[in-house]
């Protein structure tokens, strides 16, 4: 599992350097044919690695209900988000990936409630949930590339 964790790290690495190479004008904008903006991705991949690891585990996330309401799924920005907000997201960058690896280590996740995602494989357990999780990054990166054209 460490190498899960080693490319959860890249991962953050590069939002890292999107929220210190943008503006926050630039993070807030969204482009014509897209419907969310650089920030609301990384707020996005936040929040979702907490609700897939801890969420669906029965345990505390770390992030709160409003970053959740604002971040989960079927959610969009909901208007310009200020540069404290930036912050709040930059600082839940790294450390949920340290933290999940040591409970992992630590054998905190006992249950896990099954989970089918949008592109259909289902989550049996935390493991897979790590797993998934990079999958899930990497999408909305990707997406984060293309937006990044148009700011």
């Amino acid at each position: 599992m460490d190498i899960s964790f080693d490319i959860a790290r890249t991962s953050r690495g590069t939002l890292d350097k999107f929220l210190n190479k943008y503006s926050l004008e630039q993070l807030n904008k969204i482009p014509a044919g897209f419907n969310n903006n650089l920030i609301w991705n990384i707020g996005h991949i936040v929040v979702v690695q907490q609700m897939l690891i801890y969420g669906l585990s029965g345990l505390p996330m770390i992030v709160s209900r409003e970053l959740v309401g604002s971040y989960k799924r079927d959610t969009k920005p909901e208007g310009d988000v200020t540069q404290e907000d930036v912050e709040v997201i930059k600082a839940l960058l790294h450390h949920p990936i340290d933290k999940a690896q040591a409970d992992l280590k630590n054998g905190l996740f006992e249950n896990y409630t099954e989970f089918t995602t949008l592109t259909g494989y289902t989550i049996h357990n935390v493991k897979e949930a790590i797993t998934f999780n990079n999958f899930h990054e990497a999408i909305h990166t990707g997406v984060m590339m293309g937006i990044r054209k148009f700011v």
